[in-house]
């Protein structure tokens, strides 16, 4: 059925409950490869310059967005791995959420994108623009919301 899956995930219960949908899905097409991409958003000089008030801590605010992404993609790969997952690599990335998923997946050649929902009804997500709203409809393989 499918070949390999990405599940976008940020920590969330919502992005949870996809990445073990996407255990299940992968375990039922074979153990197929699952990657798991954390995005984070690059901040603006104005933002960095709030490490002024931490002037003894080298990291950029860059570097400390990039290194929580990396520990949220791990804990999301642990949780795969014990839910029976045999095959996950964890990624993180920066760049605008759902272009970066959309972008990933695309690279990547993986077959379905698998992500959480915010629970949000279609009329509130289009206003508010939602990442899964958005990964919908840029993406190019299927989608499954959780």
């Amino acid at each position: 059925m499918f070949n390999s899956i990405l599940v976008p995930f940020d920590g969330s219960k919502g992005a949870e409950r996809a990445l073990l949908k996407a255990v299940e899905l992968a375990t039922v097409c074979g153990n197929i490869p699952l990657s798991l991409l954390t995005v984070y958003k690059h901040h603006s000089m104005l933002e960095a310059s709030f490490a002024i008030v931490r002037p003894d801590e080298n990291e950029s605010v860059d570097d400390v967005m990039r290194n929580h992404a990396r520990e949220v993609a791990e804990q999301g790969k642990q949780l795969a791995l014990n839910a029976g997952c045999a095959n996950i690599r964890a990624f993180a990335k920066s760049g605008p959420t759902a272009r970066t998923i959309v972008g990933f997946a695309r690279e990547h050649q993986n077959d379905v994108i698998v992500l959480g929902s915010r629970g949000l009804g279609s009329i509130e997500g289009y206003l508010l623009g939602s990442v899964s709203h958005k990964v919908t409809g840029l993406a190019e393989c299927p989608v499954l919301v959780v």
